[in-house]
């Protein structure tokens, strides 16, 4: 059922995405009034009455599309955790952050996009992000490659012993012990470390080239199911701290990286494991991965 539904026309998904941000996102865009805006863990934490409402738009159209999928949105989840352990089922599942890069979106800037991604038995299968204040909007098939606006995406390869531009998780999401690992990517000489943005649209920059790489230390799916198989598809690489693949149900060695190619995720893994004292271990070392089911990027 899934294949054929792959298989065939997916100007749908498109279309329900334009359709929620045209409903409900974009009307607020720089119009959003105190109360539609709520702190959940801290003051970097944000949703809006625009989260919520894409959310909800989406929710039933995804699933009449595909008969039998159920949907993990980050607002459905924030009511209700247990929500979170149907990416473990067998059912397909709709990955759906309704507004990733909320902080943005509250200040009136456009670095935000909309983030779907259809994934079964933990394997990412299809994603799509768009960023409506820009309209750009990307897809990746698994197998199939990656576009932005109907164009193949690329992310090819950063000159030799180039600075690498790195994008990095915000400090208040971090361990103390994944603090000190992001320390050995912020303080190599060879790497020009940021704070990131909407992490879709960071992944979205490693797909185009613009970016070569990102360190997270947090694996919660909608914000990375389907920027990361957007960057694979485009010849992207993405690594955990073990060297594993990352996989969306969880159990993974943070923090991890992806980047344009796999010399450039060996460089930033580089950095990050003498400083989190795992130098020594190597890819397919499963015990070293942590728990956590299914092979999906």
């Amino acid at each position: 059922m899934i294949d054929d539904f792959l298989n065939g026309d997916l100007s749908a998904v498109e279309a329900a995405l334009r359709d929620a941000a045209a409903a409900e996102i974009m009307p607020r865009f720089r119009q959003l009034a105190a109360h539609e805006i709520v702190e959940k863990s801290g003051p970097h934490d944000l949703v809006t009455s625009a989260d919520r409402g894409a959310e909800e738009y989406l929710t039933p159209v995804l699933t009449t599309l595909l008969p039998g999928s159920v949907v993990v949105g980050e607002e459905a989840v924030h009511a209700d955790p247990a929500v979170y352990e149907a990416l473990r089922g067998d059912a397909p599942v709709w990955i759906v952050d309704p507004v990733d890069g909320t902080r943005q979106f509250v200040r009136g800037e456009p670095g935000f996009c909309m983030l779907v991604a259809l994934a079964l038995r933990g394997e990412v299968l299809a994603s799509w992000t768009y960023a409506p204040a820009r309209d750009e909007l990307a897809t990746a098939i698994r197998g199939r490659g990656a576009l932005l606006d109907g164009v193949p995406l690329r992310s090819g390869t950063p000159e030799p012993d180039s600075v690498l531009t790195v994008a990095m998780s915000h400090p208040d999401f971090t361990t103390p012990e994944e603090k000190r690992a992001l320390l050995g990517v912020k303080d190599a000489a060879d790497i020009d470390a940021r704070p990131c943005g909407s992490a879709g649209l960071e992944y979205l920059d490693i797909a185009r080239g613009a970016l070569d790489a990102v360190a997270f230390s947090w694996e919660l799916a909608w914000d990375h199911a389907a920027g990361l198989l957007l960057v694979t598809e485009a010849g992207g690489d993405v690594r955990t701290l073990s060297g594993e693949p990352f996989r969306i149900t969880g159990g993974n060695a943070l923090p991890f990286t992806a980047g344009r190619d796999a010399a450039t995720v060996s460089r930033v893994r580089e950095r990050l494991m003498p400083v989190a004292g795992l130098a020594e271990v190597a890819p397919g070392n499963d015990a070293a991965a942590g728990a956590g089911a299914g092979t999906g990027v």
